[in-house]
């Protein structure tokens, strides 16, 4: 006689379903961004929009030629693409030649992802990858940098912006230094309130702090990252420049204005928690966080770049395999090797 009801089930795994996919974590990240993104185009006005198109563009157009045939649908659906042009053009120079941000966004996936083998095989992540070529191909673009549009209204628009490709980029003729810049060269501290709404002169997406945080504390929410990581670059930085203003206060910043100033927020919450990038057990986050943290300051600091954040980062992500193979717990029922 057959059971059409046993007592016993077996399934294969995983035993365990969870709502969050790959497509959700990626659209969740970008509804954290929001506030950071719309901060952007306020300060930039009209030149963030052509930024973040440009990156995107470029990003999406990478993805949808290299991709496989019958995944090509797939990876578009899944707005990985999309993130990474939008983290791209947060990083970036208002004043930037939209040429340059397109080419950005498209290294930044055909060398930063596809070349690897597609999503979740990547080493380093995409977008600073992106940045990094950029900076190495272009410094002075990279390095140029422009106040707020102010009074001028959202519709302007930076002379950068519309240079022809790989002809001489023009300059705008009004430059501003940004908070790093002017405290590592001048020693001209920036206020922390504006520091912490965001109008000073900087990449796009970094200028306003406080909106940074705001989107953090929704991914965490949605626990969408790893809180070790943005927790333990955060609290290094901070020890690390408390530690240096015991010696020097007028020469080395405080702790508050090295959190709030430059990329460190943006790349502390939105870029070194990537997934893919960093580690998975929650001692090598821990290790991985300070490990930023540290190479963040001893390059702001000591090195001839006023911003480390960016090198902080990859560095470490090429860490990150030799960190997950000492920090992996004991497997359950194995018992030490040399007993």
């Amino acid at each position: 006689m057959k059971k059409r009801d046993p007592d016993l089930l077996l399934f294969p795994a995983p035993l365990l379903q969870q709502g969050m996919t790959t497509p959700k974590a990626m659209r969740d990240v970008l509804y954290a961004l929001l506030p950071a993104t719309l901060a952007s185009l306020w300060f930039f006005g009209l030149s963030a929009v052509l930024i973040l198109g440009t990156c995107i563009f470029g990003a999406v157009l990478a993805e949808w030629l290299f991709a496989d045939r019958r995944a090509r649908s797939e990876s578009l659906r899944d707005a990985s693409g999309v993130l990474t042009g939008v983290l791209l053009g947060l990083t970036l120079p208002p004043g930037l030649p939209m040429w340059m941000a397109f080419l950005g966004g498209f290294v930044a996936i055909s060398l930063g992802k596809v070349i690897w083998g597609g999503l979740g095989h990547n080493l380093f992540n995409p977008a600073l990858l992106g940045r990094a070529f950029l900076l190495a191909t272009f410094p002075i673009a990279m390095t140029t940098w422009v106040p707020t549009t102010g009074d001028s209204g959202f519709f302007s628009i930076y002379p950068g912006n519309l240079a022809l490709p790989f002809m001489q980029v023009q300059i705008d003729g009004v430059t501003s230094a940004t908070p790093l810049g002017m405290m590592k060269f001048e020693q001209v501290v920036t206020p922390l309130s504006e520091l912490a709404f965001g109008n000073v002169s900087g990449s796009l997406g970094e200028t306003s702090g406080l909106l940074l945080l705001l989107g953090g504390i929704y991914l965490w929410m949605r626990r969408d990252l790893d809180w070790r990581i943005p927790v333990s670059i955060v609290l290094t930085v901070i020890i690390f420049s408390a530690a240096l203003g015991l010696f020097n206060a007028e020469r080395f910043p405080t702790p508050l204005f090295s959190v709030f100033s430059g990329g460190l927020l943006l790349g502390a919450i939105y870029m070194a928690t990537d997934p893919v990038t960093s580690p998975v057990t929650p001692k090598g986050a821990w290790i991985f966080g300070i490990g930023v943290g540290v190479l963040v300051m001893l390059i702001r600091v000591f090195g001839g770049l006023p911003e480390g954040v960016m090198y902080a980062i990859l560095l470490m992500n090429a860490a990150t395999p030799l960190i997950d193979r000492y920090t992996q717990p004991t497997v359950f029922g194995r018992g030490d090797k040399s007993s």
